[in-house]
């Protein structure tokens, strides 16, 4: 390696030189012989510096090197592949790499340390509002503190078990997840140990893939702590922490693509028809099988005998595998003003699509929350439906839609920009660091290694991963330290301000029954 940068550097001397001499022959002298003597002096030390400053660029042994991207950025725009690379050394800061050919001979992780110093990282934004709910989510163990057997009983439903030690990730796996769910919440923890290198506290971690919450509040009170298990959704009778779900990484089984690069094409999508522009009518595309309540949603569907203003379709995931995907494409179905949320077995992933397409959300009474949709505001990012009666409450939010235009479509753009906003990727990694910093304080013993664990690193995950699975990760793929802090946490509610939230939300939802019961009413006297 040293003899290559040796004869690279006599190259890049030779190649100045004669450059040097092509320029004072070719150039130099006879634009000389052409000017007065007066301005030669005036304009000798301007040519002398810019002259200076060409040479000593040409003779610079180490450029940087730009593999296919554009040289604006002031940091290193190394692309990550399984070659050896060098990271430029004027780079603020540098790539972290990744190197499959040395995990595949060795099958070990990289043992270096990437870091960030605080005086080269910049202050970051105030989180989002929702953030407050991390406070929320870890008052049971406020007093208490969590304990080894608190975590170990968290063991019986878990998939797998997380420790993080000095800002490495350890595994240890009980049962396989359905799908890749378990492999992409991984991956996205890693991703999230690459942007804050170094900045995450010891602690262990309980985690459940499956969708509904299975920890019950009714069970522990006082000192009896419940057991903190981490999961994807929650509901008001348990006690389940709630964590980004897997798709923010990429759904392979289903081609959906990572939230980073799905978000952008969900902006662009928005523009293809402008709201007014839409089908005036309520949309859902989903599985209707999952859960009854989704098959009574189906008896909404436009048909010769009536019209509740939906048009509901059932999606064969089945047959689009077959098709390639063509008819599922998110950023495509940006075509109506109403969309259709409903949950199914308990929470849905869809609900951030749907939310992102400027149409109006036509949210069905959900049961479960996710970390980010308790910051939704009823009538502000979405329209409450009725779950026990979908039809008539379907066909009074479309009616009312579409006699008050502009209020629809600004409800419909509050919760589009929320989504654009708020839920960018940079805020879904802020919410799972401040989530695991403020849990790992909790801890009241000394985080430790079992022997069924194993190291768990990017090369681990994706050297040998094939497919459109190595493909996501590849595209999520965290490439260097963050340049900017974590955003700075909101204050928790006190009782009263979270009563005052509580109570606005329902206070909403009842006014829009208010309506809806009055406008059935008037339609009935017509009738």
């Amino acid at each position: 390696m040293r003899e290559n940068n040796a004869v690279f550097a006599q190259e890049q001397e030779k190649y100045g030189s004669g450059l040097f001499r092509h320029f004072r022959d070719e150039i130099w002298s006879p634009f000389m012989k052409s000017l007065s003597r007066s301005t030669v002096i005036l304009a000798f030390p301007v040519v002398l510096i810019v002259g200076a400053l060409v040479y000593t660029r040409l003779l610079d042994p180490h450029p940087i090197i730009w593999r296919g991207s554009s040289p604006k950025s002031s940091i290193s725009t190394t692309v990550y592949d399984t070659r050896p690379y060098t990271v430029s050394q004027t780079s603020t800061i540098p790539q972290i790499p990744l190197n499959c050919n040395a995990y595949n001979l060795t099958r070990t992780c990289p043992t270096n340390q990437y870091s960030i110093s605080d005086k080269d990282r910049s202050e970051g934004t105030t989180c989002p509002d929702f953030f407050r709910w991390i406070h929320e989510d870890l008052r049971p163990w406020a007093h208490t503190g969590i304990t080894k057997d608190m975590v170990e009983k968290a063991k019986a439903t878990a998939n797998f078990k997380l420790v993080i030690l000095k800002g490495k990730a350890y595994l240890e796996t009980y049962e396989k997840a359905f799908q890749t769910r378990d492999v992409f919440t991984l991956w996205g923890i890693l991703q999230m140990l690459r942007r804050y290198p170094g900045m995450v506290p010891d602690l262990e971690l309980m985690f459940d893939c499956v969708d509904w919450p299975v920890v019950p509040a009714g069970q522990y009170n006082g000192p009896n702590s419940p057991p903190p298990l981490f999961r994807y959704c929650g509901n008001d009778d348990t006690l389940d922490i709630v964590f980004p779900d897997w798709s923010f990484w990429g759904w392979p089984e289903v081609n959906i693509k990572p939230w980073e690069i799905l978000l952008g094409e969900l902006k662009e999508g928005t523009k293809r028809t402008p709201w007014l522009n839409r089908e005036p009518y309520a949309y859902w595309k989903g599985n209707p099988a999952v859960a009854e309540t989704r098959e009574d949603l189906m008896k909404c569907n436009v048909s010769d005998k009536q019209d509740w203003n939906a048009r509901l379709y059932a999606q064969d995931w089945g047959r689009e595998s077959q098709d390639g995907y063509k008819k599922s494409d998110l950023a495509s179905q940006c075509t109506h003003r109403y969309k259709v949320y409903i949950e199914g077995s308990a929470w849905s992933v869809s609900e951030k699509y749907i939310l992102a397409c400027d149409s109006v959300t036509l949210l069905v009474k959900p049961h479960y929350y996710d970390f980010f949709t308790r910051g939704l505001i009823p009538v502000h990012h979405y329209w409450p439906i009725k779950e026990d009666d979908k039809c008539r409450s379907i066909k009074f939010a479309v009616d009312w839609g579409n006699s008050h235009k502009q209020k629809a479509h600004n409800m419909g753009k509050a919760a589009s920009d929320f989504i654009q906003e708020e839920l960018k990727m940079d805020y879904v990694y802020d919410y799972m660091f401040h989530l695991l910093n403020y849990y790992g304080k909790l801890f009241r013993y000394k985080p430790s290694l079992s022997p069924n664990a194993t190291e768990l690193c990017v090369e681990s995950m994706v050297c040998g991963a094939e497919g459109r699975e190595k493909k996501f990760m590849m595209e999520s793929l965290v490439k260097s330290p963050s340049s900017t802090n974590p955003c700075t946490m909101p204050p928790p509610f006190d009782p009263p301000s979270l009563n005052e939230h509580l109570w606005r939300k329902e206070g909403s939802i009842a006014q829009v029954e208010s309506w809806e019961k009055s406008y059935w009413q008037n339609q009935n006297m017509k009738s």
